[in-house]
């Protein structure tokens, strides 16, 4: 079927109500696109993230006539200073086979890949994830995922038990447990969330040995390893929660931490823990501390 997109800028904080306004149009879908390509944060379970200058884009059928709705728009309060928009049609292809093309294996350190289930394993021996896009947050393509999945597969994690705090898609409670940990515990605010990481847990024939909590429910318990791959402010803000869990002696990784915040979250932790050198991609880090107290 043949489409069309109508491309609204605006300013973030008004990106949402856009959104509610295109989808009342008759839009089919509606996506969030950076306007001014500036870097990206990889969202918190739960969060969309919005950046200062956001394009909206609402996808319609080829049918559609979107010259009523671009005249609607306008009369709107958001548009009193005026509004920037494209209008784009689209080729009448096979978008779902195409999306699937664009998704390939990925390997991580030595031993793990993180697979597409519409794809054969490159290494049938290795040790092999399957885990598609989409579901929820967190395929291994983000900097801040693949440290800690490069983390993970340089480890000894037989008899490790663990907690994945802001567990997303599940990708990395997964990938520890494929990787020989005894268990994994996952925390997420998003109840979706938390169904991706049991499903996608399921897929890969580790469910019995993961649990799953909201923050409302979580256990009490102290983990060898804590992984927290969120972003720098809730790090800060939840030191004390993220702390308690690593028992002495233990591991912390954390990451969705740019270069320039690797210090102030360290700073927050140091009373507790002894860090590594700082491992980076991009404009990410990952930090690794080791509890002494």
């Amino acid at each position: 079927m043949p489409w069309q997109q109508l491309k609204i800028n605006v300013k973030a904080k008004d990106a949402e109500t856009l959104s509610e306004l295109l989808e009342g149009t008759g839009a089919q879908a509606v996506t969030f696109v950076d306007a001014k390509d500036t870097p990206v944060y990889e969202p918190k379970p739960g969060e969309v993230l919005l950046w200062p200058d956001t394009q909206v884009i609402g996808l319609y059928e080829a049918d559609v006539d979107l010259t009523p709705i671009v005249t609607g728009l306008k009369s709107h309060d958001l548009f009193i200073d005026g509004m920037f928009y494209k209008q784009d049609q689209l080729e009448d292809r096979e978008w779902e086979r195409e999306w699937m093309d664009n998704f390939h294996p990925m390997r991580f350190g030595k031993r793990l890949w993180i697979c597409p289930s519409w794809r054969e394993a490159p290494e049938p021996d290795a040790v092999n994830i399957k885990l598609d896009p989409g579901l929820a947050f967190g395929t291994g393509t983000h900097p801040t995922t693949r440290l800690c999945l490069e983390w993970l597969d340089a480890q000894e994690l037989h008899t490790k038990s663990l907690v994945d705090f802001g567990c997303g898609s599940g990708i990395l409670a997964v990938a520890a447990l494929k990787l020989g940990a005894k268990s994994v515990c996952g925390i997420d605010i998003d109840p979706q969330a938390l169904l991706a990481s049991e499903q996608n847990a399921r897929n890969n024939n580790v469910a019995n040995a993961l649990s799953l909590y909201l923050p409302d429910n979580q256990p009490s318990l102290q983990v060898d390893i804590v992984l927290a791959n969120i972003l720098a402010g809730p790090l800060k803000q939840l030191s004390h929660v993220i702390t308690d869990y690593c028992k002495v002696g233990g591991t912390l990784v954390m990451s969705g931490i740019l270069r320039e915040q690797a210090d102030e979250v360290m700073h927050v932790y140091q009373q507790d823990f002894r860090f590594d050198a700082v491992a980076n991609a991009d404009d990410w880090v990952r930090l690794v501390g080791h509890r002494f107290k």
